[in-house]
């Protein structure tokens, strides 16, 4: 399998990279091709002819992007397109990672496939654009939807995972103060890699849910990165009216991954143990 990978620099994409090899693979980071470039996307599959393209490029930053919203749209709808595009007119196979957040979070069981997606924040609103731009193509795809992704390194644009940076803030004798109202599924990026390259394996299309097993609130994933990290510190538990955030985000947003375990895929391990590995090093 010849696959192009976007967003190579990323805790996904490397993750990707990794799991690829070694295979024959080009990779972009975002200052290599940016997405929102139709023209140097066009060029660079083109070129490089692969049978799968997967695109981990995306602009996560939920609160800014309330304020920016073009930036969100441009990257997560508009380079989607393109990118959909390009790999339609080169006969390859869309791969494109979505998120938890194109629902509202209103719901008390895990969200399937077939749930309508109602974005309440501006990310989830381009995430789902995004989705839409591929449906319109009407090419071969696989969309991937996970949810609260970490690994080692973590995201750069957010400085580090969410573990990371509570232990970080931690070890400098920091407050903690996390939200424990939101109720969604850590997923650890290399475990999500294995499971996209899984899929592709095993011929998947269309939309499938994928995140490790089990669910926790942001203060529970806090409270266990701690104690697994071996960091002795207290976190006070506060709401999602108290954090005030620019974005709103859904208090539910556990996703089912029955569809992904009826395709074969291997079932992602509980999070809390992806978590104490990640903190292995």
């Amino acid at each position: 399998m010849k696959a192009l990978v976007t967003g190579a620099q990323g805790q996904l994409g490397r993750e990707l990279l990794t799991r690829l090899a070694p295979g024959p693979v080009t990779a972009f980071t975002h200052a290599e091709l940016d997405v929102v470039d139709a023209a140097a996307v066009a060029a660079a599959v083109r070129a490089a002819r692969p049978d799968v393209v997967l695109n981990a490029s995306a602009y996560n930053k939920v609160d800014a992007a309330e304020s920016d919203p073009s930036v969100a749209f441009a990257v997560n709808a508009i380079g989607v397109l393109h990118l959909a595009r390009a790999a339609a007119d080169a006969g390859a196979l869309f791969v494109h990672v979505s998120t938890d957040y194109v629902f509202d979070g209103t719901q008390s069981r895990p969200y399937v496939e077939t749930d309508a997606p109602r974005p309440i924040n501006v990310y989830g609103l381009s995430k789902r654009a995004g989705e839409m731009m591929i449906e319109t193509v009407g090419a071969p795809s696989l969309v991937v939807r996970t949810s609260g992704v970490f690994g080692p390194g973590g995201s750069r644009s957010k400085g580090g995972s969410f573990v990371d940076r509570i232990l970080e803030r931690a070890r400098g004798g920091a407050p903690l103060r996390v939200v424990g109202d939101q109720l969604f599924s850590p997923t650890y990026a290399p475990d999500l890699a294995a499971a996209v390259v899984a899929l592709i394996d095993g011929g998947a299309r269309g939309l499938v849910h994928v995140t490790n097993e089990g669910a926790c609130s942001w203060h529970e994933l806090a409270v266990a990165g701690l104690e697994l990290g071996g960091v002795r510190a207290e976190v006070e538990r506060i709401t999602t009216a108290d954090l005030g955030a620019a974005a709103r985000r859904p208090a539910y947003s556990v996703l089912s991954t029955a569809r992904y375990q009826s395709l074969g895929g291997p079932t992602l391990r509980p999070w809390r143990e992806a978590v104490a590995e990640m903190l292995r090093g």
